[in-house]
């Protein structure tokens, strides 16, 4: 697939303010910091599209970006940013729920990782979340360029394998480096090829 154009669409507040389209949307999402908004633009090819900041968790409401005006990207608020407070923690809790639960237009949500770091408790508790709850996802993970030779493959070997202590069937993955464009094809291949699917299921 390739990005012709992508264009911001609306913010929401709250997850029952999203636009009211049949468009597929692809929500992207990961704990504070991981290199979302940056990814966002490398997949885009337009560096400002989703804004990028020095401090994590700026994201605080659903952004809906629109590609190829046939479906939407989903800049989600990112999870487990431990400075916020009690009742802004609240409200962002209800916010992603509420859209990861009850956005019928939610065709895939795309989990952020960052390949740097060994299985994180926080990320993989919301995984675990997600498929008790049985929304359709895929694992990104991100700033590959920022390992030394060797720990990529060991770190993303490590997630997976402490999945599979709680799974039997492990979710589709990605490595990606936004600095690279690592993983763009693979990633916008995979959203292609689902696109594809629902638009044979509609004739």
């Amino acid at each position: 697939m390739e990005i012709i154009s992508a264009d911001f669409f609306i913010s929401s507040s709250r997850a029952d303010q999203c636009p009211d389209t049949q468009y597929p949307e692809y929500a992207f999402i990961g704990r504070s910091n991981v290199g979302k908004s940056s990814l966002i633009n490398m997949l885009t090819r337009k560096k400002g599209l989703a804004m990028t900041s020095a401090t994590p968790g700026k994201t605080l409401l659903v952004n809906h970006f629109l590609i190829n005006k046939e479906w939407f990207l989903v800049d989600l608020p990112g999870y487990g940013y431990a400075k916020r407070g009690k009742k802004e923690m609240e409200k962002l809790t209800n916010l992603i729920s509420h859209y990861v639960c009850d956005r019928q237009q939610l065709t895939c949500l795309f989990v952020l990782i960052d390949s740097r770091l060994t299985p994180q408790k926080i990320d993989l508790e919301f995984i675990q979340w997600l498929g008790e709850e049985g929304i359709p996802f895929a694992i990104i993970f991100t700033k590959a360029d920022k390992n030394k030779q060797g720990e990529l493959r060991k770190n993303v070997d490590g997630f997976l394998k402490k999945l599979l202590e709680t799974w039997e069937e492990l979710p589709p993955h990605f490595i990606t480096s936004s600095e690279k464009g690592l993983g763009r094809d693979q990633l916008l291949d995979y959203i292609d090829g689902i696109n594809k699917e629902l638009s044979e299921n509609k004739e």
